[in-house]
């Protein structure tokens, strides 16, 4: 989902559930992935729902990250929370170190990430990934997320306010029911794939890392009135090193980059169900 009108969690200025301000890569680097231990499908992902825009925002990584990110950034930790002494990193894309990839989980989450400028890469992308996940829209996999990707100090202020964005209203507009599910035959579908990461600056314990990723949202099913649709963003994360890992403080989101639409024609509604139930996602490495 992304920042919607509505629920506009992401904002330029604000980290919310799914607003997502991604820049591109320098050079030519691409990001490895890792596909996860018998983790077969890792959400995350945005798409603004083409009836109403604000919804679409929302309803995308928006959702996810919007509502957390801008509450968060609200809460004190925007630009301004980097290290005094940060090094600025203008072109610091994500080439393949040929570093491993992390081992260790937290529940779905990976975790353990290295405490280096590739491992607040590594971090940063799959922590994309989880906010902008389908179990975003349901309670208590929500909080466990929150709890997980972000500091003990920001997921507390994050809980509640996201817990008002996920609202029975603003989830029946998805055409889910007021605990987040999809209604029996329709598959509801949000999933985050990031395409690149880069390091905006970074000073030993704490970073900024800048997530290009394009986002699927929406529920795919005969009677949906919200078919899943693409959309393209850039989250950008501060980050801080805490009882060994990285863990975020604040973060905010923008559109795009954005590539020319393709040509390939729209998939069936059940051709797009059964592809996301047998891809599953990846851990994502630098």
């Amino acid at each position: 989902m992304s920042p919607g009108d509505e629920h506009d969690y992401r904002g330029k200025d604000q980290g919310g559930r799914a607003d997502d301000p991604y820049s591109t890569l320098g050079g030519t680097r691409q990001t490895r992935t890792r596909l996860p231990d018998g983790d077969p499908g890792n959400p995350g992902a945005r798409r603004p729902v083409r009836n109403s825009r604000s919804l679409v925002t929302i309803t995308g990584i928006v959702v996810l990250l919007v509502a957390a990110i801008a509450f968060a950034n609200r809460g004190g930790g925007g630009d301004d929370d980097a290290s005094p002494g940060a090094k600025s990193r203008g072109t610091a894309g994500s080439a393949p170190t040929g570093t491993k990839p992390v081992q260790g989980k937290n529940g779905t989450i990976p975790s353990g990430f290295a405490h280096d400028e590739q491992g607040a890469q590594s971090a940063a992308a799959n922590y994309a990934v989880a906010l902008g996940s389908a179990e975003m829209f349901t309670k208590e996999s929500r909080h466990r997320i929150l709890d997980t990707v972000y500091s003990p100090a920001a997921a507390d202020k994050l809980r509640s306010p996201q817990d008002r964005a996920y609202s029975a209203e603003f989830l029946s507009r998805l055409g889910l029911d007021p605990e987040g599910n999809a209604p029996q035959g329709s598959t509801f579908i949000s999933r985050t794939v990031p395409v690149g990461t880069k390091v905006l600056a970074f000073d030993g314990d704490t970073a900024e890392v800048a997530v290009w990723y394009t986002g699927l949202l929406g529920m795919s099913g005969e009677d949906s009135t919200k078919p899943v649709s693409t959309t393209w963003k850039t989250w950008t994360a501060h980050m801080s090193w805490s009882d060994g890992d990285w863990k975020v403080t604040s973060a905010s989101e923008s559109d795009g980059p954005a590539p020319v639409p393709g040509d390939v024609a729209a998939s069936k509604s059940d051709t797009i169900s059964k592809a996301v139930e047998e891809y599953g996602g990846f851990t994502y490495a630098r």
